[in-house]
């Protein structure tokens, strides 16, 4: 039995930079976060006593003899990159729900594939679990999504990820003292807006607007440096960081008109009305988790506000993708 347990991200600045569309031509930059939320993935092989050769259990449960049978698309498009012979079952079980802007694909994408490669007794580096992970999701899979969430979910910790015209990308921790780190963490609020949304559907949209939209992808990731100047200033008031994000929203807001929704703006609304000093919808847009930047003393207000609406507290994770149980050898 191997299990690997992969977090969840929040991205803060640069979102859209991230696409492959956009940085093999302009190079980007973001910055964000993982938390300590998880997808969490087993994985064995199955012993040949069932009617079926694999076991495939999430929201739904899958019994099937050939990968080609798999409707789950990024385990049936894994499995055959892997071209296994054997058996397998694989569950997959997550802290938060999927669909809600925290990059939960990727870090699915990202936590099946490190199982497996455990489940063959190899090790794999970061950088090749988010590199693989890219490539399931962008090239096999077709999907729209950036790059950034793969990275994240691999990497863990508080980062800036910069992407090279050459497809390369580095990633940089965000240092900070410890009390101003905690101060920050403080300032962050994460609610759950109850709408789900297929993410590619709304990225798709983005990408068909970069060129059109380039002024504003080109200020938004500016923003990047402006948000980690904050964060390292031994003057500048944390606050600050809360109202870039506040710019931020109405500039991502402008990308495309799938980004938001009527119910997503008076959220937005009624927590800057309650003190909120700013804040945004996190991923591609259309509803899933938001992000609300606000002094600690107001944050209870904020959440009497927003009654109707589920509150995560959360720290950030350091740990990114690991596998927290390995026993390979058992049958």
């Amino acid at each position: 039995m191997i299990v690997s347990r992969t977090p969840f991200r929040i991205s803060f600045f640069g979102g859209g930079s991230d696409y492959p569309a956009w940085y093999t031509k302009y190079g980007g930059k973001v910055i964000g976060t993982t938390i300590d939320k998880y997808c969490y993935i087993s994985c064995r092989y199955l012993p040949p006593f069932f009617t079926y050769k694999h076991r495939i259990v999430y929201s739904n449960m899958e019994y099937v003899n050939d990968i080609s049978e798999i409707k789950h698309p990024a385990v049936q498009g894994i499995l055959k990159s892997f071209k296994t012979e054997k058996g397998l079952e694989i569950h997959h079980d997550g802290d938060l729900p999927a669909r809600s802007g925290l990059g939960s694909s990727s870090s699915f994408t990202v936590g099946l594939l490190h199982s497996l490669h455990a489940l063959e007794g190899k090790f794999t580096s970061k950088r090749d679990l988010a590199l693989e992970a890219m490539h399931i999701e962008q090239d096999v899979l077709s999907e729209n999504v950036g790059s950034q969430d793969q990275i994240l979910a691999a990497y863990g910790g508080f980062n800036t990820v910069e992407f090279h015209p050459t497809g390369n990308f580095d990633v940089h921790p965000v240092i900070l003292p410890k009390e101003r780190l905690t101060h920050f963490q403080q300032h962050l609020m994460l609610c759950f807006t109850g709408i789900t949304r297929i993410a590619s559907t709304i990225a798709k949209s983005h990408i068909e607007n970069l060129e059109k939209r380039k002024r504003e992808i080109q200020l938004m990731q500016q923003m990047t440096n402006e948000a980690i100047s904050v964060l390292q200033s031994e003057t500048a008031s944390i606050e600050e960081f809360g109202r870039l994000l506040n710019e931020y929203w109405e500039y991502k807001k402008s990308l495309s008109d799938k980004v938001t929704t009527p119910e997503v703006d008076e959220i937005y609304k009624a927590a800057r009305e309650a003190g909120a000093i700013g804040g945004k919808l996190l991923g591609a847009g259309g509803g899933g988790f938001m992000i609300f930047f606000a002094k600690p003393e107001i944050q209870r207000k904020i959440r009497e506000r927003l009654k109707n609406l589920v509150h995560v507290g959360f720290r950030f994770d350091f740990s990114g993708s690991k596998i927290v149980v390995y026993e390979p050898y058992n049958f």
